[in-house]
């Protein structure tokens, strides 16, 4: 399952407590519109990981999309978690403040959470 275009490539994987969607490319207004339906298609699970590894530009459609989605996905009691994002992405989610309302994982941080037992998603969320 995903989207796929010149410039962007979106990949999910669905598991029982968890969906993984992969993004590569870059999240722009031309983007952002096959990102967003990729979001929005995927599964109820109470844990929705967005890795951004692969993504080389995230403008402030694709930061809206994301804020979106994050809260869709606490509305129905899950969590959405960004995980590895790239130094300019990062610097992206900085500067807006999304890595305040979202929680971000690290490469090494997403292992450890792999070997922990599910976590409820209550418990994932950040404090205000």
């Amino acid at each position: 399952m995903g989207e796929r275009s010149d410039r962007l490539d979106v990949q999910v994987s669905v598991s029982d407590q968890m969906v993984l969607v992969r993004v590569a490319g870059e999240v722009d207004i031309a983007t952002v519109a096959a990102f967003r339906s990729a979001l929005w298609s995927v599964p109820a699970r109470p844990v929705l990981q967005v890795d951004l590894s692969g993504l080389r530009l995230l403008s402030a459609a694709g930061v809206r999309t994301l804020l979106a989605a994050h809260l869709r996905v606490r509305a129905c009691g899950g969590a959405l978690v960004l995980v590895d994002p790239s130094p300019v992405v990062a610097r992206v989610l900085r500067a807006t403040g999304l890595h305040r309302v979202m929680p971000i994982l690290e490469p090494t941080r997403v292992v450890e959470a792999a070997r922990r037992p599910a976590v409820e998603p209550a418990h994932l969320q950040l404090a205000a």
